[in-house]
């Protein structure tokens, strides 16, 4: 279980990592996405299913809809 743990740290620090490093807007959502589900997964195997919930609902769910409807109403400047 420690290995699991420890791998979806390592997931979470290379998401993070890459999320300041993307250039492209609509990747960075995705993998806030998944940063946001991998930590919601951390919080139920540390046996908090109440913050896994609210991570899940909020962090990867209502924040990434905000994120893509902002993001679509932005117009995109390409030479």
């Amino acid at each position: 279980m420690v290995y699991v743990n420890l791998l979806i740290v390592i997931f979470m620090i290379v998401c993070a990592l890459a999320i300041g490093k993307i250039k492209d807007l609509i990747g960075a959502v995705v993998l806030f996405s998944a940063y946001s589900l991998m930590m919601s997964i951390l919080w139920l195997l540390l046996n908090s299913p109440d913050v896994a919930i609210t991570e899940a609902a909020i962090g990867a769910g209502v924040t990434s809809i905000l994120f893509f409807a902002v993001i679509s109403k932005t117009k995109r400047y390409e030479k």
